[in-house]
């Protein structure tokens, strides 16, 4: 009777421990992973949504000029910019020439309770300038400009946008204008690109 008893009262053996370690294990680096590719998808969909305004914000900025402004004319070929690389072109139109870049740089940041956006473009003598306007919780909003771009903080996101201006496409009559803007810093993902077009006169 004694025997019997003290079989029933047996714990665990060493065989039995290490199975339930290892079962354990696999769930938890499960979860780990799990909870990793969530911060990242996250990160990923808010480099997405920033490269989007971006992009819209760019398109919305070269709608706004006249049909024959030097900065949204095609004068030689079918296409003016690029894609794959910083175009900067003299260009001549309605007895205006101008050196128009197909591309800017833009910085984001949101340190101390502030939000920053600095932005590169030219001035009135074609000199290349970079924009920071400061938005303080306070609701004062600052502005700065200076001639080299800004050395970013840590938390500082840098965004490049490139765009081309096609003659005649998709029909005749019409431009269309696409813009690409890339992350150049990801911390968290490998890359964000974001393309967008629109159609204009």
């Amino acid at each position: 009777m004694s025997h019997h008893k003290r079989s029933r009262e047996r714990g665990f053996t060493l065989m039995e421990t290490l199975a339930a370690i290892i079962v354990l294990s696999i769930g938890l680096i499960g979860m780990a992973v799990l909870m990793s590719n969530m911060m990242t998808g996250g990160a990923r969909s808010r480099y997405m949504s920033e490269a989007a305004m971006l992009a819209s914000e760019k398109l919305e900025d070269l709608e706004r000029y006249p049909a024959a402004d030097p900065n949204v004319a095609v004068t030689s070929g079918a296409m003016a910019g690029s894609l794959s690389s910083d175009i900067t072109a003299s260009v001549t139109s309605n007895g205006s020439t101008d050196s128009v870049d197909y591309f800017d740089t833009v910085q984001l940041s949101a340190s101390g309770g502030n939000i920053s956006e600095t932005s590169s473009g030219k001035d009135a003598s074609g000199n290349t300038n970079f924009t920071t306007i400061t938005h303080a919780p306070t609701g004062e909003v600052t502005s700065s400009i200076v001639t080299t771009l800004p050395a970013p903080s840590a938390d500082t996101l840098t965004f490049e946008r490139r765009w081309t201006i096609e003659k005649d496409a998709p029909v005749g009559g019409v431009r269309r204008i696409t813009v690409l803007v890339t992350l150049t810093n990801p911390v968290v993902v490998k890359s964000v690109n974001f393309q967008m077009s629109m159609v204009r006169p």
